[in-house]
């Protein structure tokens, strides 16, 4: 049996390496720049337009979505020829064709929790990203205590009528549809939530970007105002978005702990970083106590990698577990350690904000560094995932006193 299976993968392993020589254009397998990065959507302009045919080709295999089922438009692929064709595209040095919310957590939750309408008209689109998606689940007074969310959805006989406001929405004023948890039941808590989808073009809605230290605007202020949603894009029960709520959670922190943070397209390592500015003597950084924390931090995302290969095995098989929250909290300090060792390393170099006298990635040092910083926040707090892991992957009790 083993042989056989070894024997299939190998043929599936060929047949992908040859549809990649010929379908991947060469200019995507080259590191891709900031501005070049596709998140779809109906506003997508395609700078580079290999990226636009590139995005094509994978989504009509439906690789964009490996995994998926070919009836949503997904590959069909299993575990195994799923991480063939990962090994396959790293060996090219592919680009990812398409970053996508909706890829990384909606879809999952869709497939999961939606009824065969909602994935037969969401799904496909995901997939060959044609709509871009935002997440609303923060609230000014709902953040880490998510399930405090205040957001109205009323039932108006033929429609849902939601009022209320969101903060923190990555890219919602870029984005096309929204999933949202809204509140339908102000008597309880947890058991009053509800996991519904809209358009951002719907009246009443409105963002309003939010200007960040490191000079960007990813993240948005979000209204809606008597925003009218038709009946059949709630997701689930009525009362049960909690439960949608917390898996698309889970979802995310795998995502954000399996690279989500990650290093700017086409970045260098961070010891070839340091070799350029500080130099090297007899082989070794010209820098004894530089070299130290470089050494001790590669070490720990080393073995940080392997765990994330590992959980990522484990959440093929469907398996998504609370030990994303031992690894997102993880991430967040590797990458917050790793960007200030960067700006250390590049010296005054890596203390430009803006004009002459730096390059590009120079200028982009400092601004990723305080970037990193939202890393202990985003995906849930670090304390909360610390909670989490105390509470849910140890066993612990809360302390009565």
């Amino acid at each position: 049996m083993a042989d056989g299976m070894d024997t299939g993968l190998e043929q599936f392993r060929a047949e992908t390496r040859a549809w990649l020589e010929e379908n991947c254009p060469p200019s995507m397998r080259t590191p891709m720049p900031e501005d070049e990065i596709v998140w779809g959507g109906r506003g997508e302009k395609f700078k580079n337009p290999e990226s636009k045919v590139w995005l094509e080709r994978m989504a009509e295999k439906g690789w964009t979505a490996p995994t998926w089922p070919k009836e949503y438009g997904g590959g069909g692929l299993s575990q195994a020829e799923a991480r063939v064709l990962a090994e396959e595209l790293k060996r090219i040095k592919a680009r990812t064709p398409l970053n996508s919310f909706g890829l990384w957590m909606f879809g999952p939750v869709l497939i999961e929790y939606g009824n065969e309408e909602q994935k037969k008209r969401f799904l496909p689109d995901i997939v060959h990203g044609k709509i871009r998606w935002c997440q609303g689940y923060s609230e000014p007074g709902a953040g880490s205590d998510l399930a405090g969310l205040q957001t109205k959805c009323e039932d108006k006989g033929d429609h849902w009528l939601i009022n209320g406001q969101k903060v923190w929405t990555s890219y919602a004023n870029e984005a096309d549809w929204i999933f949202c948890l809204v509140r339908t039941d102000t008597s309880v808590k947890h058991e009053g939530i509800s996991f519904i989808l809209f358009d951002m073009e719907s009246e009443g809605v409105e963002t309003r970007p939010i200007k960040l230290i490191s000079g960007s605007s990813p993240f948005c202020e979000t209204f809606f105002t008597d925003v009218k949603v038709p009946k059949e894009q709630m997701v689930g029960r009525l009362n049960g978005g909690w439960e949608i709520a917390k898996r698309l959670l889970q979802y995310e922190r795998t995502n954000i702990s399996a690279g989500g943070f990650g290093s700017a397209p086409g970045a260098m390592p961070l010891y070839e970083i340091a070799k350029h500015y500080v130099g090297e003597e007899n082989g070794k950084l010209d820098d004894d106590d530089l070299r130290l924390r470089l050494a001790d931090h590669m070490m720990a995302d080393k073995a940080f990698n392997l765990t994330v290969r590992r959980m990522g095995e484990q959440s093929k098989t469907g398996e998504v577990s609370h030990t994303a929250s031992i690894v997102k909290y993880a991430a967040a300090k590797l990458n917050q350690s790793k960007t200030e060792l960067m700006v250390e390393a590049m010296g005054f170099q890596g203390l430009g904000w803006e004009g002459e006298g730096f390059s590009e990635k120079e200028l982009t040092a400092p601004k990723a560094m305080l970037r990193a910083k939202a890393n202990s926040i985003e995906g849930g707090t670090s304390e909360v995932n610390l909670n989490v892991v105390a509470k849910r992957v140890l066993g612990l009790q809360d302390h009565k006193g």
